[in-house]
């Protein structure tokens, strides 16, 4: 191996005769710091005293097949006598470092790859599958892989643009040792310094970008590239539901999250007794169950009224809210939807002996064609709920549910809020709250 580092050491100094490295002008830009295959071949001929051409460039593809060369146009790890366009591997990425990456490494890496918005770091199709890979086996942890990624990131947009292209070659040069293209060779996967390794296990594996791996969980292992098959339509299928999932995920930047939460806070603040003292008093400090008795009167208090224009949820579990809600949806002739929605919150806590029959009544009430109640319900959420009818349980009418949920919320509930029936009483609680302190200041003056 130190003969081996000594060659390449050689080949890089300007001094003692290298190999030329140069800038090469191309059609409207520069191409930094490369040599050619040929350059490399004649180097090696020349001083190491090789006769056959076809010997230097099998000793050349030796060294490029660990990394310590590599083409700056593909990835396959090889040596042409031509004047193709090689780049030297920087030290750090040397391997005779003993480098053994870790998967999280290799994640990093395309996460990173994904946020540099540049046509040359596009990830491959290989790439990209290995990412939705890594996504899904580090689901949880990947949100510390992302912050790892981007600080990557801001530390290499500091660099020289020169430097960070030769940089960023040379860091896929890397991972074209360790994490190779389909059918290309690993090159890596055979090595002695792992065979010794395996009777080693005290050995720690290296961490590319400084990530200690410390109460993290053990990286699956790395499986050799196999060869390439052709996509099927099950793959495809695979492949369009897990992207429709990753559509359907809810990811918000952690600013905007801060701020719900401020907002939230600020909006609930009354209604934390550690924060604004209860009123009458706090039952739980002052033993007077006067509060509780408030809260469950079927004449609400201005600030129970007030708290059902703050989400459905708030209407829907407060007895007073829903009943006022009910009867506000009766006025509109859509009351169905409601009672659908109760009627299935019910199933939920029946006993498993009654769970049958009262499945079979609310499909006869709501969805059953000529259904006196009936709902309306997307061909989906129908087509799901009638097979599972066939099969009657607690959550039956799940995804139907859903549905009515989102329909009350996005319609009924907004016109609920802002009709008479509600106005009204939030005015009138207003109005009586208003006439308690006007009383009260006149009894204390």
């Amino acid at each position: 191996m130190g003969g081996g580092l000594n060659i390449i050491t050689r080949m890089q100094d300007d001094k003692t005769g290298g190999v030329p490295i140069r800038t090469v002008k191309s059609f409207l830009s520069k191409i930094p710091s490369v040599v050619t295959g040929a350059d490399i071949v004649q180097w090696l001929m020349k001083n190491l005293s090789i006769e056959d051409p076809g010997e230097a460039i099998h000793l050349g593809s030796l060294i490029a097949a660990q990394g310590y060369v590599f083409p700056i146009s593909d990835h396959v790890l090889t040596l042409k006598d031509d004047g193709t366009f090689y780049r030297f591997q920087a030290p750090y990425f040397w391997p005779s470092h003993c480098w053994e990456p870790e998967n999280t490494d290799y994640a990093i890496y395309l996460c990173k790859r994904t946020m540099q918005n540049k046509a040359r770091l596009e990830l491959a199709d290989y790439e990209a599958e290995n990412l939705a890979r890594l996504q899904r086996a580090f689901a949880r942890k990947w949100e510390f892989i992302f912050m790892q990624a981007e600080a990557q990131v801001k530390i290499d947009r500091k660099k020289d643009k020169t430097e960070r292209k030769i940089l960023d070659s040379q860091e896929r040069a890397f991972w074209d040792v360790h994490r190779p293209v389909p059918g290309c060779v690993n090159t890596t996967e055979m090595d002695i310094r792992k065979c010794r390794r395996m009777k080693n296990p005290q050995k720690v594996k290296k961490s590319v970008y400084g990530v200690t791996e410390e109460a993290q969980p053990q990286s699956p292992v790395h499986v050799p590239s196999q060869p390439v098959r052709k996509t099927t339509k099950e793959d495809f299928r695979k492949q369009i539901t897990f992207l429709n999932m990753q559509i359907e995920r809810h990811c918000l930047k952690m600013s905007k999250v801060a701020e719900s939460l401020i907002a939230y806070t600020e909006q609930y603040v009354e209604y934390d007794p550690f924060i604004t003292p209860a009123e009458p008093s706090n039952p739980w400090i002052s033993d007077d169950a006067a509060l509780w008795d408030i809260e469950m009167s079927k004449e609400p208090s201005q600030q129970r009224v007030k708290r059902w224009g703050f989400s459905m949820d708030e209407v829907l579990k407060d007895p007073v809210g829903r009943d006022q809600f009910l009867r506000f949806l009766e006025s509109e002739f859509s009351s169905e939807n409601l009672r659908f929605w109760l009627a299935v919150q019910d199933l939920k806590k029946q006993p498993l002996q009654d769970v049958t029959t009262r499945v079979e009544e609310i499909w006869q009430e709501f969805l059953a064609p000529g259904a006196q109640s009936a709902i309306n319900l997307d061909s989906h959420s129908y087509e799901k709920t009638s097979q599972n009818v066939k099969d009657p349980g607690r959550y039956t009418y799940e995804d139907a549910q859903e549905h009515i949920y989102k329909l009350m919320k996005s319609d009924s509930y907004a016109r609920f809020l802002r009709s008479n029936a509600y106005q009204d009483l939030l005015l009138a609680k207003k109005k009586v709250s208003v006439g308690r302190d006007v009383l009260a200041s006149l009894s204390t003056s």
